[in-house]
């Protein structure tokens, strides 16, 4: 039997890497995003600042490896590809419908992630720029599909899906940063959760044509 090539130092510098981009997670819940320096990432990960020059290039090159590595978008375009798979003979609705209820799930869950998006949300920066044209990679896989589905109806999927993402993206923000209600709903309880799973879903459903009788808009 052949006997396995030594890897250490491979493994060494993939550990490395690893500790420094945990580490950008570290600093932000500790000190926010204007924390990330070379110096608090390379003291948070116990590791010199040239290791970030050696394994990244630049902290902005490290930063932006963290940003979308957490972002749940970045991670679902990178199926992008093989989304017609996936899909299978289910159709448009029930994926986008999967995908925005587990999107409320992971950003309820996930303070790192809600600290990323107010940042995105405080400044323009280069590395957020890329995150967001990065998740527009999924937007453009995804309308295709879902034009040809819609083909012949009056409804602008894509203004509705904007409004439920960053629906979304608010309420669990409000919610953690205020602990209040939001008309009257309080997402911080199992109960008021769940209303906002329903109404994502039922909006889709009078959407997609999938109810006899939508509700009334004044």
């Amino acid at each position: 039997m052949a006997r396995k090539r030594y890897q250490g130092k491979i493994n060494d510098k993939e550990r490395s890497k690893l500790k420094l981009i945990n580490a950008v997670g570290t600093v932000i819940q500790t000190k926010g995003y204007t924390g990330l320096t070379a110096t608090n990432i390379a003291e948070a990960a116990g590791m010199s600042r040239r290791a970030i020059s050696l394994y990244f290039g630049t902290v902005d090159n490290l930063i932006e490896i963290y940003v979308k590595g957490k972002d749940y978008w970045v991670a679902a375009a990178g199926n992008a590809p093989t989304l017609a798979e996936e899909i299978g003979g289910k159709g448009t609705k029930e994926l986008l419908e999967t995908l925005l209820l587990n999107q409320f799930r992971y950003f309820y869950d996930n303070e790192e992630m809600q600290k990323i998006v107010l940042w995105q949300i405080s400044e323009r920066t280069e590395i957020m720029y890329d995150v967001c044209e990065e998740r527009e990679k999924l937007s453009k896989a995804f309308f295709a599909l879902s034009d040809k589905e819609l083909d012949g109806k009056d409804v602008d999927l894509r203004a509705i899906a904007a409004l439920l993402v960053g629906g979304i993206y608010y309420l669990v923000l409000h919610a953690k940063a205020t602990d209040s209600l939001f008309c009257e709903i309080d997402i911080n309880e199992p109960d008021g959760f769940k209303r906002i799973q329903k109404a994502v879903s039922h909006v889709l459903n009078c959407a997609y044509g999938d109810l006899s009788h939508s509700p009334p808009v004044d």
